[in-house]
């Protein structure tokens, strides 16, 4: 071991965000938050919004913070986010607009919009990107739509990783990670599609050089510096779509597993080194976005830990205010196997009566309506299980081979129900951890491009000496999860004839 070299890792997520200071001594990392902060929804009027001058402001809170226990020699400091979201800036690098909230309403029916000017093979062909109406091109297309002035004028579009990057350095590029949730990059020459993004009529002339993950964006601008009371610190693009960061911190040792980004959203998937694309994975609607260290991560974006935060947050609303603690013992409780919802229907996506949507799903698929908390949760929880299994099935159809584990890294790790559920469901064993998969993630991407790690493999032993890991053994009988596997294909085939 060696002397420690400091990181800081900015990790923004869809109701947190938190400065996360990596101290690397060669062998092991440790995390220690210095600050964190609410990144909630912002409504105005009825348009849901991103209030990034007030994330930018808590993103220099954490640079002082960190600064300030820790001094100022910082090896890099590099910032992950959500992906599909973005600013545009003037010809005078000044926001024309607040950054829109992906969950606001306004994309409802984009898709079939879309699809009547480019068709949809055509678009996957040249992206390899799952299609959700969230994504950057179709944002970009109902600004069209509705004749947005700031289209005309927008001189720079950057995803919200690199519009922070941009106030703190006032250097303007995408990395690649992030610039692949837009569904506007082509993933075979990793650059933008531009003459797919011009058959939807948006503009071109805003887009910016792309580079790989680990890149050198810039050093902190004069003023920054100061402020927080440090030098010219070198910002690094990690890989800044906080899944690619959390991919980079999943502790395998061999090849044939697959990974599940557990929080808001449920990202499962694995890792290649080139992008499949197929009618195969295209009619599934995977997809493929960038990686760390030149890699692709094949996978599904799954609703997630979003519908219990969703219900949660509706019964607080109402005065009664569980604990997620709380609300997973009393699915634990629950009945089993009583009502399953598809994850992925539209109907959950957007903000509103989470458990009234739940029920109202069940009551339209003839199944028994959730009676109690306990058993909307365990609803729930079981059915991402059960998505889980069908993911697991499409992944191994890609692959062509079995896969033998399943890594669940991030704050899902957390809800031990839910880890067991999915060892369950997949028959798979799970490990499960780190919990700070993401932080982890970007401080050993920055570790990568400043020369402390070598390669993802050393990143990975790293993660693996650093982290207490749990391990799932499957449970319960396989003929019980068989037959409820059965009722949620049923389920998914009903909703495909009527949603």
């Amino acid at each position: 071991m060696g002397a420690e070299t400091k990181f800081l890792a900015c990790d923004l997520g869809a109701e947190s965000g938190r400065g996360l200071v990596g101290h690397f001594d060669g062998e092991k990392l440790r995390l220690e938050d210095v600050h964190r902060f609410s990144n909630g929804p912002v409504r105005l009027i009825d348009t849901l919004y991103w209030d990034a001058p007030h994330i930018f402001t808590e993103l220099k809170k954490c640079l002082t913070a960190a600064v300030a226990t820790h001094g100022p020699d910082f090896a890099a400091i590099g910032i992950d986010t959500w992906g599909v979201d973005f600013g545009l800036l003037d010809k005078n690098d000044c926001l024309l607009s607040i950054p829109r909230h992906y969950r606001d309403h306004g994309n409802n029916g984009i898709l079939n919009r879309a699809f009547g000017i480019v068709p949809s093979e055509r678009v996957f062909d040249r992206t390899g990107i799952q299609f959700m109406q969230i994504n950057t091109i179709f944002q970009l297309l109902r600004l069209r739509e509705i004749d947005s002035p700031i289209l005309d004028v927008a001189q720079t579009m950057l995803m919200m990783p690199d519009l922070f990057n941009f106030w703190f350095t006032g250097e303007k590029v995408t990395e690649y990670s992030i610039a692949s949730t837009s569904q506007m990059a082509d993933p075979r020459t990793r650059d933008w599609a531009v003459d797919l993004v011009q058959e939807f009529g948006v503009p071109t002339n805003f887009l910016t050089n792309i580079i790989p993950s680990g890149s050198p964006v810039g050093k902190l601008r004069a003023d920054i510096a100061e402020a927080s009371g440090c030098g010219a610190i070198p910002v690094v693009a990690p890989a800044e779509h906080d899944t690619a960061s959390a991919v980079v911190a999943v502790p395998a040792s061999n090849p044939d597993y697959a990974y599940i980004s557990s929080g808001t959203w449920s990202l499962m998937g694995i890792e290649t080194t080139e992008p499949r694309i197929s009618a195969e994975t295209r009619t599934a609607n995977f997809t493929n976005e960038g990686g760390a260290c030149g890699t692709i991560r094949l996978l599904k974006n799954i609703m997630g830990l979003w519908l219990i935060q969703e219900c949660r947050r509706t019964w607080l609303r109402k005065g009664v205010d569980h604990s997620y603690a709380e609300l997973t013992q009393r699915a634990v409780a629950a009945a089993p196997f009583v009502s399953f919802i598809e994850p992925d229907s539209s109907a959950f996506l957007s903000p509103g009566d989470m458990p009234a949507e739940i029920v109202s799903f069940c009551e339209l698929t003839g199944q028994p309506k959730p009676s109690d908390v306990g058993a909307i949760v365990r609803c729930c929880l079981e059915s991402l299980a059960l998505k889980y299994r069908w993911t697991l099935e499409r992944l191994e159809e890609f692959r062509g081979k079995r896969i033998e584990t399943i890594h669940i890294v991030g704050g899902g790790t957390q809800n031990r129900l839910l880890c067991q559920l999915a060892a369950n469901a997949t028959r798979r064993e799970v490990i499960a951890g780190p919990v700070e998969a993401t932080g982890m993630g970007n401080v050993l991407t920055q570790a990568m491009a400043t020369g402390h790690i070598a390669s993802l493999e050393q990143a990975r032993e790293v993660v693996r000496k650093s982290s207490d890991l749990l391990h799932y053994t499957p449970a319960d009988s396989a003929d019980v999860w068989d037959a409820a596997y059965d009722r949620f294909l049923n389920i998914r085939a009903f909703l495909g004839k009527i949603d």
